[in-house]
């Protein structure tokens, strides 16, 4: 067990900006909450996941919704708390730990401000090592434990509690529709799992990999150095495109915000075009027609000087932007991982070819 610091929450929120592709949700109000409780003499414990028992229960928790949503409309520290302190209610029993169901973007962020109010540890792990949209995206469902129970919590007091599906994709269907009614932003925690499912299917140590690539990006602006170069050689990426954005095309729909935008190469891309597709996260980069790259493989679109992440509902016509490819978790490599985030699950009829180890 160590003790997040002041520092280690900065580097964390540009870290799982980058992580998460896209989406995720900003983690700027994340940051801002946790700055405040900080503040206010609060801190967060994080632990590794060889810390828990095998008969701990952890709270598995995120924002769920549309980023442009998450955007305007805040979840704050007490809520996020609310939604495992009602499946605690529901289960009839006490949670040791709480874990982000994904280290990508604000949700990256959510278990730190939900044990902030607990008194909770958070456990270095995540069930996706980026962001995916959709409840049957996880390692967790890759190894079918149980989807249900799931509370969901919204904004304005409303409580709602799944408590039985019989697949995963029923768990996406049916609380993505509570979202929707919602106004497309809910506060949930989901399946509680036990720390032997942690272990096994947990992508271990990720909020310390956000941790790391956030200082990595905020030391080399310090020093003036490339913050790009920094995310490829802390990650072992590739860098696959330079240019600016020329056009934007996106819509909020059933939960989620979907899209293209289209960026005009510059320097050594000069008078190419590409074209990147999204459902909330980067999905698929096209160039002449050909895809390039695809998910599980994180997409990452960086503001070119900054280094720093740029979302779906964030960007913007005119932005100079490096996009970069970063390697997946292995588990989504397999083939039941890729039934579940390769880019058929995504509804593109193409197989996954990797940009790593091909």
């Amino acid at each position: 067990m160590r003790a997040l610091t002041a520092d280690d929450i900065e580097a964390l929120a540009v870290g799982a900006w980058i992580l998460g592709t896209g989406g995720g949700g900003s983690p700027y109000h994340a940051l801002l909450a946790l700055r405040r409780l900080y503040a206010q003499g609060r801190h967060v414990d994080l632990i590794g996941v060889d810390e828990v028992a095998d008969d701990d229960a952890v709270a598995v928790v995120s924002v769920m919704g549309a980023p442009l949503v998450i955007l305007e409309r805040l979840v704050d520290s007490r809520q996020i708390a609310r939604a495992v302190s009602a499946m605690e209610e529901h289960l009839g029993r006490k949670f040791k730990a709480v874990m982000a169901i994904e280290i990508g973007g604000g949700n990256g962020m959510q278990p730190l401000l939900a044990a902030s109010q607990l008194g909770i540890p958070v456990v270095d792990a995540d069930a996706m090592g980026r962001a995916y949209p959709e409840a049957q995206m996880t390692s967790f469902a890759v190894g079918n434990l149980a989807p249900s129970p799931l509370t969901s919590i919204d904004p304005r007091g409303s409580e709602v509690i799944v408590s039985k599906t019989p697949t995963w994709k029923w768990m996406e269907r049916t609380s993505r529709k509570v979202c929707t009614e919602f106004g497309s932003i809910a506060a949930t925690c989901k399946a509680p799992r036990s720390g032997a499912e942690v272990r096994r299917w947990g992508i271990a140590g990720t909020t310390t990999k956000a941790i790391q690539l956030g200082r990595a990006v905020r030391e080399a602006q310090r020093r003036h150095d490339d913050p790009i170069e920094a995310i490829l050689q802390t990650e072992s990426g590739r860098r696959l495109f330079s240019g600016k954005v020329i056009e934007v095309e996106r819509r909020t729909t059933e939960g989620f915000l979907r899209g293209r935008t289209v960026f005009d190469g510059l320097g050594v891309d000069r008078g190419a075009k590409v074209e990147l597709n999204f459902q909330n996260e980067w999905t698929v980069l096209w160039r002449d027609g050909r895809p390039v790259v695809s998910t599980p493989e994180l997409i990452c679109v960086l503001d070119s000087e900054s280094g720093e992440a740029i979302g779906t509902e964030t960007i913007r016509y005119g932005q100079r932007v490096t996009v970069i490819v970063l390697p997946a978790a292995a588990v989504f490599l397999t083939p039941r991982g890729l039934e579940h985030v390769g880019p058929r699950a995504f509804g593109y009829d193409i197989d996954f070819q990797p940009v790593f180890g091909s």
